[in-house]
């Protein structure tokens, strides 16, 4: 495993995709070569009153040109700060960092896959990295809270079915994930979900119920990034090796888990 570092990024490019919303891709690091689908990065602030970095998914691997995308909703001052770094300037960033999807197919017995690719909010962007490296069928499955939507047109470019729904039914199907996969019939052998805790307990569920094989992506307020805080801790069915309690760190032994793996 390679080393795990803080290293100074370029940044090539940071637009709005929607209210809030923000796209950066960032260069000159050798992330790019060993990130996978589901792993995340650690932003730091360069205002040093803020300590803690800021855990962004990847978004999108570009191998051949050496860059990783990240897309991120401004939540707060650092994301805010993230977001006023123009073309040219550098940013701080540790990474990639914790476990992606599970890709081996035929080891997960889904030599075929038909995948169900259910996002949630800033939960969405992860699973576009992943859309591009699965292969077979795909359908994608996009909660948003209204009609600012994002990336649906980065998911049908990468050949993947989309299906919406919005809490106020402006788009799509009125209600969440699970109201709009019964209501546009989505049907699928693989689930591959990333979102919101409510949302993931649904998907849970759904799952369980349909005798779909589940990874879910969680979503947690994280410290340290790398696993020695225990700040982003969830329940587990199993012990834990390093604390030796039911629980599974979110950064190191995550963020993807497969579904009965984990409380919710």
């Amino acid at each position: 495993m390679a080393e795990i570092k803080k290293v100074t990024a370029t940044v090539g490019e940071n637009t709005v995709l929607a209210p809030g919303i923000c796209s950066m891709w960032l260069e000159g690091t050798d992330f790019a070569d060993r990130a996978v689908p589901g792993q995340f990065l650690s932003v730091y602030c360069e205002d040093k009153s803020r300590l803690l970095p800021r855990p962004i998914s990847i978004c999108e691997i570009d191998r051949e040109g050496g860059r990783l995308r990240i897309v991120y909703r401004i939540a707060g001052a650092g994301t805010k700060e993230l977001s006023g770094r123009k073309a040219g300037e550098t940013v701080s960033v540790m990474g990639p960092l914790g476990n992606g999807y599970f890709l081996d197919m035929e080891t997960a017995g889904r030599e075929n896959p038909d995948a169900i690719l259910i996002g949630g909010g800033i939960g969405i962007p992860p699973l576009l990295a992943l859309a591009m490296a699965l292969p077979g069928k795909k359908t994608a499955v996009l909660g948003y809270r209204d009609d600012k939507t994002f990336l649906k047109e980065d998911f049908e470019a990468c050949g993947c079915r989309v299906v919406l729904a919005s809490d106020d039914g402006s788009v799509g199907t009125k209600g969440n994930v699970i109201d709009a996969i019964r209501a546009q019939g989505v049907q699928g052998n693989m689930i591959f979900s990333c979102g919101p805790t409510p949302m993931q307990r649904g998907v849970k569920a759904y799952a369980r119920q349909s005798g779909i094989p589940a990874q879910l992506s969680l979503e947690e307020r994280m410290a340290c990034g790398i696993g020695a805080c225990l700040a982003c801790v969830c329940k587990s069915k199993e012990a834990d090796g390093h604390s030796h309690v039911n629980n599974k760190r979110v950064c190191k032994d995550g963020p993807v888990f497969w579904a009965e793996e984990i409380e919710l």
